[in-house]
């Protein structure tokens, strides 16, 4: 299952220079402007479970600092090595699945208003990539986090 999500990786286009820099210079308002749209999720602890908000402020810091970084130099497996990484960390730290769901729609909410429209789509395939690959993630990452436990 790894190997098909690095397969589908393979095929997003890396992003135009100008639109990696756009997004790089709004990293840190996106960051923010993210965490404050999750805070204001009354299903905040269901996401990301009890007395895990700074974690998942921490997380947006984080995913908009790694975005800028696979903006500027893609390569697929880091990609999915991350995210598979992310999840199993995050998980075994009490974040529900639907978390991803919830805090990536917001993200590509965010960026089609924050962003340039040429930006915005030169990126939105990684955002939409993410979202439909959550059951893999979810199921690759099931044994470490039971293990975990």
């Amino acid at each position: 299952m790894k190997a098909s999500l690095i397969k589908t990786a393979r095929d997003l286009k890396a992003p135009p220079e100008t639109a990696a820099l756009e997004f790089a210079q709004k990293q840190e308002h996106l960051a923010a402007l993210g965490t404050r749209t999750l805070n204001q999720r009354p299903d905040l602890e269901k996401l990301v479970g009890p007395g895990n908000p700074s974690m998942a402020e921490d997380n947006n810091r984080n995913f908009a600092r790694f975005m800028t970084a696979l903006f500027s130099d893609y390569d697929p497996e880091v990609f999915v090595d991350t995210v598979l990484w992310v999840f199993r960390a995050y998980r075994s730290h009490g974040f529900h699945t639907t978390y991803w769901a919830a805090n990536l729609n917001i993200w590509t909410d965010m960026l089609k208003i924050e962003l340039t429209p040429e930006t915005f789509d030169a990126l939105y395939p990684f955002y939409n990539w993410l979202i439909i690959h959550i059951p893999a993630f979810t199921r690759l990452t099931d044994d470490a986090v039971a293990a975990d436990k």
